[in-house]
């Protein structure tokens, strides 16, 4: 890349070496066009009114790409559904979310971009809900020019999905199967399901059934069998998940048939939290924090299960680093550390 000078009336579609300032006596003064600037056929006249009559431009040649042309380049490797870009200014581009839901995230893609060197790119966590408006990811050309083989090395990197998403949370239909002999008998008022509906009611879901079963293994799996033949997208299941002897909860969940992802998390509060799957339907058996907790683990699942997102094991041993609340007076969840699992959470 050198630097040349041309007759300002001959610079369309080339590169401005450095900011240029238009001055008006009393009026303005300020940096009209920037140093990186592609000279457009409408700048010529004002430019010549400034008194530039040659420039100093930038010859980039064939084998460099402008920083704006490079960063539409990464728009195309980064954007996927559900975000909208920003305008291009200085080979920055910002990715914008379209609708609520769940932001995804290649972090392992993230990591071999940006380690290429002149580029730079940065986005929120992944695994996490957004809301419309929000900016989601971030992407900039450091140099003013790259080389042209780097651009084709970044999409070679971003072949296949792009790198961010946001998928949309799906109208779910819940059942609800509360356990427990002093609810069931009615010694107590239910305040468990209450939390509960609030908190998948926020996600768009509907709970069009909830049962109260006594603590016997056989009412609880049969309770959760009755949803499982029901049209119900997801099953939850409060009460009965520590290890006291009455608290058959999880046995119950494994008599019905379903396939264990987890029954216990790295994450405070939440410790006795478990996953499961009968088929497709996802079966949550929710602790006592849940209840009681401004957040626990379940706000940190809740948002994947509402985007239909699969969880997987590795997923939940990855939340060990940053699954300590630190129960702040003042609660920012989902903007600060908790849930934050260490590792890379996939696009899938």
């Amino acid at each position: 890349m050198t630097m040349k000078t041309i007759p300002t009336t001959e610079a369309v579609g080339t590169i401005l070496c450095h900011d240029l300032t238009r001055i008006v006596k009393d009026e303005v003064k300020e940096a009209k066009f920037r140093k990186g600037h592609v000279v457009q056929a409408e700048d010529i006249p004002v430019l010549l009114s400034m008194g530039k009559k040659n420039l100093f431009v930038w010859d980039l040649g064939e084998n460099m790409v402008h920083e704006n042309e490079a960063a539409e380049i990464l728009r195309t490797i980064c954007q996927g559904p559900g975000l909208n870009p920003s305008p291009v200014k200085e080979g920055r581009i910002s990715l914008m979310v379209k609708h609520p839901g769940l932001f995804v995230a290649d972090q392992a893609k993230v990591r071999q971009l940006n380690g290429l060197g002149e580029v730079a790119v940065a986005s929120r966590h992944s695994g996490f809900e957004v809301e419309i408006g929000q900016m989601a990811a971030a992407f900039k050309i450091i140099p003013l020019a790259v080389r042209r083989e780097k651009m084709d090395m970044a999409q070679a990197i971003g072949a296949g999905r792009p790198l961010f998403e946001v998928k949309p949370y799906h109208p779910l239909k819940v059942g609800i199967v509360a356990t427990g002999h002093e609810i069931f008998t009615g010694l107590i008022k239910d305040a468990f399901t209450p939390v509960v509906r609030r908190k998948v009611e926020r996600f768009g879901m509907e709970v069009i059934d909830q049962t109260i079963v006594d603590d016997q293994l056989s009412d609880i799996s049969g309770a959760i069998s009755r949803l499982r033949e029901k049209d119900v997208d997801l099953i939850i299941c409060t009460g009965g998940m520590s290890v006291d002897p009455d608290d058959l909860t999880p046995g119950a969940i494994k008599a019905a048939g379903a396939e264990f992802v987890c029954y216990g998390t790295p994450v405070f509060p939440g410790a006795m939290f478990l996953v499961a799957y009968l088929g497709d339907k996802p079966v949550l058996g929710l602790p006592g924090c849940v209840m009681f907790e401004k957040r626990t683990i379940f706000d940190v699942i809740l948002p994947r299960v509402a985007a239909k997102s699969r969880i997987t094991s590795e997923e939940i041993q990855d939340l060990g680093l940053g699954g300590l609340c630190l129960n702040c007076a003042h609660c920012d969840f989902p903007a600060c550390g908790f849930g934050k699992g260490a590792a890379y959470w996939p696009a899938a």
